[in-house]
């Protein structure tokens, strides 16, 4: 059951309404405690639900070299040109040392820079291999009610395992470039099927139009796609094709929000659960149950249990 706004404490309730005046001290903080998943993040993702589901999430992923970070930029500019609004949820490699964003993305991100119709927050992958981390959907829900238009969300770039964006995002955009070699072949075994939207970026660069056909060739594979992929060519640093990938996110959009918001958001607390299963489980292999887990192996190896039983019995014992 969803707790209205009015009934939580006087203090929260004002915060809350910093949050959704887009006051950017206020929002900072809401993004600060949601992605530390703070004591506080439950009563506040609670005091939120009210005023979510209004912002459209576009997803950007593909192999590192693409120029995510670049063509996020453009768009930025393309967006705020257009009068749009937009927040930036940069998903960065983790300090070995500080489990914290290497900021790389952020740094790239130069549009963002003194505007406040734009906030950018940067976030540790956190050793995920999927491309994203929990936090990042928490962060949504804190730019959703700060009545962003846009939220863009940017993956950490690591390949084609990268594929957790197509349970967060409502429009994911898959980005390649001239020149990456086998990264187009692992593209197409595992990002390709995910694409709202696929982009060839760098579009100026030699070997662009091989790229195009290459990935044109990918989809007429895919008979089911293949009349519902836009493949754009872009080039992020002279701005071509950057306006028509906004029309084309638009145009996905606006196909994605006639199936409700509900639905949407029902997808990304799909994903928060079962990323927290995982969690449980491995916390609970860490806490020591190696024994447990030797029985289980020499199970499996006699015959006497399935690996699926082995996982289910870890899972429920």
């Amino acid at each position: 059951m969803t707790r209205d706004v009015a009934v939580v404490a006087p203090d929260l309730r004002d915060f809350i309404t910093r949050v959704t005046a887009r006051d950017r001290r206020a929002v900072s903080e809401a993004v600060t405690e949601l992605e530390r998943l703070s004591s506080r993040a439950p009563e506040l993702l609670q005091a939120l639900q009210p005023h979510l589901g209004h912002a459209l999430v576009a997803g950007f992923t593909g192999p590192p070299g693409a120029g995510k970070s670049t063509l996020v930029n453009a768009l930025i500019r393309e967006l705020r040109a257009a009068g749009q609004t937009v927040a930036v949820i940069a998903v960065d490699p983790s300090s070995p040392i500080s489990g914290g964003a290497i900021l790389g993305d952020r740094i790239r991100m130069t549009a963002a820079l003194d505007d406040d119709g734009v906030f950018v927050r940067s976030l540790a992958s956190r050793g995920y291999l999927g491309g994203l981390s929990p936090a990042a959907v928490r962060v949504i829900d804190a730019f959703d009610a700060a009545g962003f238009d846009l939220i863009l969300l940017e993956t950490v770039g690591t390949g084609q395992n990268e594929i957790d964006v197509a349970e967060v995002a409502d429009v994911r955009v898959v980005i390649s470039a001239p020149g990456l070699g086998d990264d187009i072949q692992a593209m197409k075994s595992g990002l390709l099927e995910i694409a709202d939207i696929l982009v060839v970026n760098k579009g100026d660069r030699p070997g662009a139009e091989q790229t195009m056909q290459q990935l044109a060739g990918a989809l007429s594979i895919r008979a089911t796609i293949s009349d519902k992929v836009p493949l754009l060519k872009t080039s992020a640093l002279s701005g071509d094709g950057v306006g028509q990938l906004l029309d084309a996110i638009n145009a996905v959009g606006d196909r994605v929000r006639a199936t409700g918001a509900q639905a949407r958001r029902r997808r990304r607390a799909r994903y928060l659960i079962a990323r927290a299963a995982a969690d449980l489980v491995s916390a609970r292999i860490r806490r020591g149950e190696a024994g447990r887990l030797d029985d289980l192996a020499d199970r499996v190896l006699a015959g006497t249990l399935t690996p699926d039983a082995a996982a289910a019995t870890l899972i429920k014992d």
